[in-house]
């Protein structure tokens, strides 16, 4: 919880208070126009890895791995380090140790991709393309709510919370005894995705450090890739 400093304002001269506000909302401006900076590096980041991997043929090798029985460790792994990628970017105050963060999440969001983007590619040719077109309007849309309303979403912090240990129940229980999830939960799970971009980017208005831009990018860049999972996986079922 950060400290509450509205209070020291009224211990200000009159005459200085009008700059210090100006000030403290160009600070602010300066912040979010940083963290949107790094979350387009991120993802730029993520394009040129998937790239890469895919015309070097590690994606081949990655994705045998994967569906090969490795399914259930390298998702238990993701999830790990991703709690534990997104802790040391809220905590670290080093840039160094938050840009690690970040550049780690970024290369395992890649290499989890690796399988559907391959199944993408060679059962629903041209749908990589519509879910990113998709995702990229829908994040827009839901970024210029919360930052045109200044509506306070912190409410769903609560709810995205117990939606995400149900929906990690879910999916270990899925992989476990090899039912198969299907369109309405990938639909549910992009109004999830949607409802985690609403409370990020009010959170990114609202409660953000100032010298945490690289924090504040990697929780949205989640919630964008979230997303795009999502939404590529309708897209894939659609055209099967």
């Amino acid at each position: 919880m950060q400290p509450d400093y509205r209070h020291r304002a009224q211990f200000q001269p009159q005459s200085n208070y009008g700059a210090q506000s100006w000030g403290a909302a160009d600070g602010r401006e300066a912040f979010i126009a940083r963290t949107y900076n790094h979350l387009f590096l991120a993802i730029a980041a993520f394009a040129a890895l998937e790239v890469a991997l895919f015309k070097t043929g590690v994606a081949e090798v990655i994705a045998r791995g994967m569906m090969g029985g490795g399914a259930l460790l390298v998702f238990g792994g993701f999830v790990v380090v991703s709690w534990l990628a997104t802790s040391v970017a809220y905590r670290a105050e080093s840039k160094a140790a938050q840009y690690a963060a970040l550049a780690a999440y970024v290369v395992l969001e890649a290499i989890v991709f690796v399988p559907l983007l391959m199944l993408a590619n060679t059962r629903a040719p041209g749908a990589i393309q519509s879910a990113a077109a998709v995702t990229l309007v829908g994040f827009a849309g839901l970024t210029g709510i919360a930052l045109l309303t200044k509506k306070d979403f912190s409410f769903l912090g609560g709810v995205l919370r117990w939606a995400g240990f149900a929906v990690l129940g879910l999916i270990v229980a899925s992989l476990v005894f090899g039912f198969t999830l299907g369109t309405l939960f990938s639909v549910g799970m992009v109004a999830l995705s949607g409802a985690a971009i609403l409370y990020e980017t009010s959170r990114v208005q609202r409660e953000f450090p100032e010298d945490r831009y690289v924090a504040a990018s990697l929780s949205l860049f989640a919630s964008v890739a979230m997303m795009f999972w999502y939404i590529l996986r309708i897209f894939i079922g659609s055209r099967r």
